[in-house]
């Protein structure tokens, strides 16, 4: 029975404008459907939030920023997002419909995939999560159920609903959105996720492509977030022999449990990819797994995965045991035999043995309350190498690292510790550094005048990023100096952001002409002007004396920046061309046989100007020339 019979929406028109048709799936959150576009006549896919989440304004608001998220992209192998609305109770996305099926339906029916179906994948998901990335977004969903591939074969990243920027990634309100088989382990934990989660969820994946199944399982969601949480990723080998070592290395370093570990972002692990892809051969790339069978879906391929609410793990207190042994229960004793011979003297051991006692006593006292603990040195203001000396100093270690920003401490030192300074732990204990990333808050700074060295290290003092560097000439400006920047100076951005520079290349220098110069001569004349000359090894023929400059690679005219190079040919003279006999011939005919040996053609007439036969020419026919030369033709007259 077709169930989309039974949902209020199919048959609808939407908003006045979107003809709802079929219903393609459901989520935890939305349901998609195929719709027509009656105001364009075009076909889409129309996702629409359940009513009952419509009414929570968290949910409408992530729901909407999807659309101006993807909007912003704009990127070929990402689903595009055409409009947004509500209509009633339904709060929907206009997106493009991308006809195919998912990558979870090809698992289900595949089971596994050959390498280099994997990095086909793989690679244009790489591609739009660099671009979210490079454009300050984290997709926090990754999974096969949101890798569309076309009925062309093309591959789009689809359902950014929990997209978040970068800056807003630390989730403060107990609980984490997002498919348990994908979260990272920062996730899980302490509920933060940068552009590394999205790298940890593709390594997922591409071991679940590689093996027909996931790398974590187990019967409830808790058990499949301890693994995360305190085992690493096999490597895809384990299931798949003789599968390569470079696709082994490719998972462990996008699902490597300490996220600084992995690659930054998509763009970083699509180079690592490619990098892989080379270093592997056709043999390798085209090997089939034996989990590929048409009819064995291995466990867990073809297992949807929701996107659901999963509580944050916290960390569960230490359960203290004691280290003294229990005692013993206690018996009716026989009363000892009698014993024979002269008893010695037990005072002085009884005190030996009291002493003794005290101490083991004393020793266990003390073992119990103190001596297994470690007090966490103060480390708070400490570079993050400074702190992790310290700590390792007093037998603690790092376990982890996270970042927050801080109006207090300089970007890049600690600022929070868990345990606090201070606190007991237990000897080898591990301890969470918290890293400033500077206050929440920064404004550009005025680069004008500055080199462009000194203007990245600035902008990085500042916790801002180089952007996109552009070259233009300034008289007032010294050449390799910033010129200004985008967004200007005063403006306040996020840390992090990118931040264009508009770089001098100083006055602009106007090419002087040193064609038919020697080469000496225009060498010099350049020089002076502040260019740099290369002359090009091959030599040519031109209208120039041999030796000569015959052509230069900046016209004249033209402007350069001081320290630009410009590239002089030399003449090899001009090409001697045997030149054809017109002589008798109409002027038409004549000129296009000169023309078409190189010449170029001047007519002469004599009085009266009414023929049209050639009488004479300049240069005697079958004589040689100069290519490029004037031939004469003399028309006679009547």
């Amino acid at each position: 029975m077709d169930t989309t019979l039974q949902d209020p929406l199919v048959g609808r028109l939407l908003d006045g404008r979107y003809r709802v048709d079929a219903r393609i799936a459901v989520g935890g959150m939305a349901t998609v459907y195929r719709a027509l576009d009656t105001r364009l006549d075009r076909e889409l896919a129309l996702k629409v939030m359940h009513p009952d989440l419509a009414t929570d304004a968290a949910f409408v608001e992530r729901f909407m920023r999807e659309a101006k998220s993807v909007a912003r992209l704009a990127h070929p192998n990402v689903v595009g997002v055409f409009d947004q609305g509500a209509d009633g109770a339904y709060v929907y996305l206009a997106m493009e419909y991308v006809p195919g099926c998912t990558l979870r339906d090809v698992l289900r029916e595949r089971g596994a995939l050959r390498p280099r179906a994997a990095l086909d994948v793989l690679e244009p998901v790489l591609a739009a999560l660099g671009a979210a990335h490079r454009a300050g977004f984290v997709h926090r969903d990754m999974k096969p159920e949101n890798v569309l591939i076309g009925d062309d074969g093309r591959v789009k990243v689809a359902d950014f609903g929990l997209v978040r920027a970068v800056g807003s990634v630390t989730d403060t309100s107990g609980a984490v959105l997002g498919t348990v088989s994908y979260l990272a382990p920062e996730q899980i934990e302490h509920g933060t996720a940068d552009t590394r989660a999205d790298v940890y969820a593709c390594g997922v994946v591409l071991y679940e492509m590689l093996t027909g199944g996931k790398p974590h399982s187990g019967d409830t969601p808790a058990q499949v977030l301890y693994q995360h949480l305190n085992t690493d990723v096999p490597a895809p080998s384990a299931a798949v022999p003789g599968l390569a070592v470079e696709l082994d290395e490719l998972v462990a370093a996008a699902t490597a449990r300490n996220p600084d570990l992995r690659p930054y972002d998509a763009v970083e692990l699509l180079a690592r990819t490619r990098e892989a892809r080379a270093a592997l051969g056709d043999e390798q790339l085209d090997a089939e797994p034996p989990q590929a069978r048409a009819q064995a879906v291995p466990d867990g391929a073809g297992d949807e995965d929701p996107t659901s609410v999963i509580p944050r793990v916290r960390p569960l207190p230490v359960e203290h045991t004691s280290l003294l042994p229990a005692p013993a229960a206690t018996a009716a004793e026989p009363a000892p035999a009698p014993r024979r011979g002269p008893r010695r003297p037990r005072g002085p051991l009884l005190v030996v043995a009291a002493v003794l006692l005290a101490l083991g006593i004393g020793s266990g006292v003390w073992y119990i309350n103190s001596g297994q603990f470690t007090r966490v040195p103060a480390v708070l203001g400490q570079t993050e190498a400074q702190a992790t000396q310290r700590l390792a100093d007093a037998g603690l270690e790092v376990g982890a690292t996270e970042r927050a920003f801080s109006d207090v401490y300089e970007r890049g030192t600690v600022m929070a510790v868990d345990p606090a300074p201070g606190e007991r732990i237990r000897g080898n204990g591990t301890v969470t550094l918290t890293l400033s990333r500077g206050p929440r808050i920064v404004k550009v700074p005025n680069l004008k005048g500055t080199p462009l060295a000194e203007a990245r290290k600035a902008l990085a003092e500042e916790g801002l990023a180089t952007g996109v560097i552009t070259y233009e000439f300034s008289r007032s400006v010294a050449q390799g100096a910033v010129i200004g920047s985008d967004p200007e100076p005063g403006t306040e951005r996020n840390p992090d952001s990118a931040v264009a520079l508009v770089v001098s290349k100083g006055a602009p220098i106007e090419v002087p002409s040193v064609t038919g110069e020697s080469v000496e001569d225009a060498t010099a004349t350049l020089q002076e002007a502040g260019l740099k000359v290369v002359v090009a090894p091959e030599r040519i023929h031109s209208p120039e004396e041999a030796g000569s400059v015959a052509a230069q690679s900046l016209a004249e005219g033209s402007r350069a920046a001081k320290g630009d190079t410009i590239t002089l040919t030399v003449s090899k003279g001009p090409k001697m061309v045997e030149v054809p006999d017109v002589v008798g011939m109409k002027t038409d005919e004549a000129r296009a046989e000169l023309e078409d040996a190189g010449f170029e053609v001047k007519v002469e007439k004599t009085f009266p100007y009414l023929g049209d036969t050639v009488a004479g020419q300049s240069v005697e026919g079958g004589s040689t020339a100069a290519e490029g030369s004037t031939v004469s033709i003399t028309i006679k007259g009547l």
